[in-house]
């Protein structure tokens, strides 16, 4: 397998301590270094940026300075993973603001035969999206059909043109303990080494 160009975006608000979406992205990171992909890793948490208000603002405003660099390590990279926890049933809405802001016309799509939406602008590209959570998992996956996710993998990522999207959901973390952590980050070591 040829060496893939990875970037990790690490989506919990929280850059003041760590928590298992920190340890799981750190594990994978080690996974895929360690097999011999370049790896780049995007803190949602520590960039400081607006939240879009407007349409005119989404389509005809320009880029802030601090997302040029997190919008160029997602033109660079072959596979993207997203970490985040899920807050009221959804990613948190400053991830949702990061996509939102970096996604933009010109960028993740460009118009094509008078579609405005007519060429996807990060085709070619793979994704995987861990998000950790205090239901069981099957729960979120079952009873829920993982809702938030699958709008996540159709409307954002799909839209966009990444694919295919894969999935990890991590259930009932509060009750991990070590020993379930351990596993979990072992995972991720296996996943970062395939770039899956």
């Amino acid at each position: 397998m040829d060496p893939e160009r990875i970037v990790l975006i690490q989506g919990h608000p929280d850059a003041l301590a760590p928590h298992l979406c920190h340890a799981l992205a750190q594990a994978y990171a080690d996974g895929a270094t360690a097999a011999g992909h370049e790896v780049r890793q995007i803190d949602v948490a520590t960039i400081d940026f607006a939240l879009l208000r407007s349409q005119h603002e989404w389509e005809l405003g320009l880029l802030p300075a601090s997302l040029k660099p997190a919008q160029a390590d997602i033109g660079w990279a072959q596979h993207i993973v997203l970490f985040f926890p899920l807050w009221l049933g959804d990613m948190p809405a400053l991830l949702k603001g990061f996509l939102e802001q970096v996604a933009r016309p010109g960028f993740a799509f460009s118009t094509e035969g008078g579609n405005t939406f007519g060429r996807k602008g990060l085709t070619g590209r793979s994704a995987r999206v861990v998000v950790t959570m205090g239901m069981p998992a099957l729960v979120y996956r079952w009873y829920f059909r993982a809702h938030s996710v699958k709008s996540l993998e159709r409307n954002i990522l799909g839209f966009v043109g990444i694919a295919p999207v894969h999935e990890t959901l991590v259930g009932h973390v509060e009750q991990l303990g070590d020993a379930g952590v351990a596993k979990w980050k072992a995972r991720m070591r296996v996943l970062g080494a395939k770039a899956a």
